[in-house]
């Protein structure tokens, strides 16, 4: 009993949030969520990689060593992609980035936090650092098959995550302005991002039910198998295998639809969008059983 009541703690006011925006989005289609998006992007999301990683106690080198774990997660969420896409004969390139970067960040982080507390928030830091910089650079590389060096230059995210970085591998203590203002924006934007994830729930649309569907499964079911493969080879156990787990599990991000939308055709936005759309819905029923397990044999 106690252990399903953790599981609401952790699980409802993720969901109720997104819930909340939602109901906006119905209740007003014409809300504008730009301004959440700009915050999010250009001081949200630095502020949530420097607060996550540097001051929830994080060492550098488990900060490297989950960096790598999940990096090898994505390779095998790629593999898994590819061999979808073959399969729906879709564009290999173009449609593969909702397969390998999951929403990491706006959902992952609170439902870490809440289930582990300010130790899961820093491993899902390091985590969600790596699928933050892979958006801006493998991302738009994919969508819009070439790369460019700009594109990272002018990401505060990147900055963000070298700031970190730096802070933990020389051991400098954050001093308690910057640690106070990045746990307040980090709250904010977390809040701010769930809400709009409701809001967009609302407009995106569905294109290709079956492909979709097909699509989605692969991602919020063979996720948490890539997830338990990776524990079970590494012999991982504890807070940080939880984490894992978890941040394996997620639906696709809704940040490869913006930056699908700035590169890709409409076509393949399309397709990007409905994968986002089923693999959130279908995410309600996955997560409350991949965070049961979770707590159940990691670090509880």
């Amino acid at each position: 009993m106690e252990l399903f009541l953790k599981l609401f703690e952790v699980i409802f006011p993720v969901f109720f949030v997104i819930g909340i925006g939602y109901f906006l989005g119905k209740k007003n289609p014409k809300i504008d969520t730009s301004f959440i998006t700009n915050f999010g992007a250009n001081i949200g999301s630095p502020a949530i990689v420097i607060y996550s990683v540097t001051t929830t106690g994080l060492t550098f080198n488990i900060f490297v060593e989950y960096f790598i774990y999940y990096f090898i997660a994505i390779l095998g969420f790629s593999l898994i992609g590819v061999i979808f896409l073959k399969f729906l004969k879709k564009d290999i390139i173009m449609e593969l980035p909702p397969f390998i970067m999951p929403n990491t960040g706006n959902m992952g982080l609170p439902i870490c936090l809440f289930a582990y507390g300010t130790q899961g928030l820093g491993i899902a830091g390091a985590i969600s650092s790596l699928i933050i910089l892979f958006h801006f650079t493998v991302g738009v590389f994919l969508a819009s098959k070439k790369f460019s060096i700009n594109v990272i230059l002018k990401s505060p995210a990147f900055y963000a995550i070298l700031f970190s970085v730096l802070l933990i591998y020389f051991e400098i203590e954050v001093p308690n302005f910057i640690t106070n203002t990045t746990m307040l924006l980090t709250y904010a934007t977390i809040f701010l991002i769930l809400m709009s994830l409701g809001i967009a729930l609302t407009r995106l649309k569905v294109f290709s039910f079956n492909s979709a569907i097909i699509s989605s499964i692969a991602r919020v079911f063979l996720g948490p198998f890539v997830g338990f493969v990776i524990i079970y080879y590494f012999k991982l156990d504890g807070i940080a295998a939880g984490v894992l787990f978890i941040q394996c599990s997620m639906p696709s991000a809704i940040l490869n639809y913006l930056v699908g939308s700035i590169y890709s055709p409409k076509k393949i936005v399309d397709s990007i969008a409905s994968m986002i759309v089923v693999s959130t819905i279908l995410s309600f029923i996955t997560i409350p059983i991949v965070v049961f397990i979770s707590l159940k044999y990691f670090g509880i």
